[in-house]
């Protein structure tokens, strides 16, 4: 069986490369593309390309999206009257926007992942056993990304504090700080700190540090290449399509 994707974003870095890695990958083909107002590169003329969401969705098995969190809401809208398995890459998802996404997994598949890469798959888990074992250890994040990229922190680098909180048995939201600025006193016991770096081209990079005294351990994850997430998104759509209805993460789809 041939699994028929559909594109949202593809205008995108990211929804650019999975047009491009598409071309190459078994039994998995591009039927859809949707777009808000036209595609700014030319694609073969048997896919749809449309600005209807709903000649969109019944045109593919599947959903990819790495779009934006506004384009994102209004598929997942679409797709409560719509249901289809949906593969979801978008970052900067505001408090209803997730709401929403887990509303909607309640009628049909989705695999939210703020990054659809192996080694940030194996990372999380790292971090939060490291997490749990060095106790009274600091726990510092670093990301860095392109001077393009739009949301702060990295929903990846959010991820990982969401990884190293569970470890402790903490609430992200409640320790977390993303800015030091003047005299502010010292580093308080819990708190856990996320921080953004922007410059250049970089794909990107993520550094979850854990500092006691005398020592310390810092655990690095650097994408070298977008093709990383577009490959591993192509991953999973294709394990997604035919799961039962329900919100699924990358780690459920690598099996780690």
């Amino acid at each position: 069986m041939i699994v028929k994707v559909g594109v949202l974003g593809a205008n995108g870095r990211v929804g650019k490369l999975i047009i491009d890695d598409l071309k190459t990958t078994k039994d998995i083909n591009l039927s859809s593309v949707f777009v808000r107002n036209s595609l700014d590169f030319s694609i073969d003329p048997s896919v749809l390309v449309s600005t209807d969401i709903k000649s969109f969705l019944n045109a593919c098995d599947v959903v990819i999206d790495f779009s934006l969190p506004e384009a994102c809401e209004s598929l997942l809208e679409a797709c409560l009257k719509t249901p289809k398995p949906l593969v979801i890459g978008t970052t900067g998802l505001n408090a209803h926007q997730l709401n929403l996404l887990k509303q909607a997994s309640e009628n049909m598949p989705i695999l939210y992942a703020t990054n659809m890469s192996l080694g940030v798959a194996l990372l999380n888990k790292l971090v939060y056993q490291a997490s749990a074992a060095l106790e009274g250890f600091d726990i510092e994040i670093v990301e860095m990304h392109h001077k393009h990229k739009k949301d702060a922190p990295s929903g990846t680098a959010l991820t990982l504090g969401e990884s190293a909180a569970k470890g402790r048995g903490l609430d992200l939201d409640k320790v977390r700080i993303s800015g030091r600025d003047g005299n502010i006193g010292q580093r308080s016991k819990d708190e856990i700190a996320v921080m953004a770096l922007r410059g250049g081209d970089i794909v990107g990079r993520h550094t979850v540090g854990f500092y006691n005294e005398g020592e310390f351990i810092e655990l690095n994850h650097t994408a070298t290449s977008r093709n990383t997430f577009s490959k591993g998104a192509i991953r999973a759509a294709s394990w997604l399509v035919g799961k039962e209805a329900g919100l699924y993460s990358i780690s459920d789809c690598l099996e780690i």
